[in-house]
C-alpha cells in the first residue's frame, strides 16, 4: 500500500516518523491468519512489557535475525547456547525472563497447533465483540481500551496453557494488531480500509 499524503489523519499515536507511521499505515489493525506473524508478534508484545513499542519495533530485524524469522518450531529446540547468544546480541532486548519465554511458548504454539491445526484458528476464536461500544472511537475512548473481555479470556487461556508473558494488556495490544478488533480511530483513514479487510476475511 502506497504510503499516505502528507497531512491525511492518522491514529494519535503514530508518530510521524517513517518506521512507525510506515507500521500504522500497512500493519496495526490488518487481519492476520498467517501462524508464523502470529507468533511473532505475540512474542514481541512479550518484549515490549515495560518498554515502548517504538523501541521494539526499530530492533524488530535484529529480533527475527536472532529467532529464526520467530519459525516457532525451529525456536522450541533452542537450548542454553542460543539463550546465552541471544543474551549478547546488542540489536535485541536482553532479557533472560523474555527470552526464555519466548523459547517456552514456542512448544506450546506447537501444541496449540497440533491441537487446533493453526494458531489462527485458536486465536481468532477471541475476536472482540464491539457491540456494546461506542460507534464513534474518539482519542479520548481508546486511551480506555487497556483491555477487552476476550484478551482477559485469551490470557487466562494461555497461561492455563503454560503460555508465559502473555497478561490481558499484553493480549489486547496483540489482537489489536493482528486485525481481532479495529481500533482505528474514527478519522483515521485507514479505519475504512481494515474495516472492509476484516469483513472479506474468512475466519479461520
Amino acid at each position: 500500500m502506497p504510503k499516505p499524503a502528507a497531512g491525511l489523519q492518522r491514529c494519535f499515536w503514530s508518530d510521524g516518523s517513517e518506521l512507525y507511521d510506515g507500521y500504522h499505515d500497512r500493519e496495526w489493525g490488518r487481519p492476520v491468519t498467517d501462524d508464523i506473524r502470529l507468533f511473532e508478534k505475540i512474542s514481541l508484545e512479550g518484549f515490549q512489557a515495560g518498554l515502548s513499542w517504538i523501541t521494539i519495533l526499530k530492533k524488530r530485524e535484529a529480533f527475527r535475525a536472532g529467532f529464526d524469522g520467530f519459525d516457532f518450531r525451529k525456536v522450541a529446540k533452542y537450548s542454553e547456547a542460543d539463550v546465552q547468544r541471544l543474551l549478547a546480541d546488542a540489536g535485541i532486548v536482553r532479557h533472560r525472563g523474555k527470552i526464555e519465554a519466548v523459547i517456552n511458548n514456542a512448544g506450546r504454539a506447537i501444541e496449540l497447533q497440533r491441537e487446533f491445526g493453526t494458531l489462527a484458528r485458536y486465536f481468532w476464536r477471541y475476536e472482540v465483540d464491539v457491540s456494546k461500544r461506542p460507534n464513534k472511537l474518539t482519542v479520548e475512548v481508546l486511551r480506555g481500551f487497556t483491555t477487552a473481555p476476550e484478551a482477559i479470556a485469551l490470557s487466562k487461556d494461555l497461561k492455563k496453557r503454560g503460555w508465559k508473558f502473555v497478561g490481558p494488556t499484553t493480549m489486547y495490544a496483540f489482537m489489536q494488531a493482528m486485525g481481532l478488533v479495529n481500533d482505528h480511530q474514527h478519522d483515521c483513514f485507514a479505519r475504512t480500509e481494515v474495516d472492509a479487510l476484516r469483513k472479506a476475511l474468512p475466519r479461520p
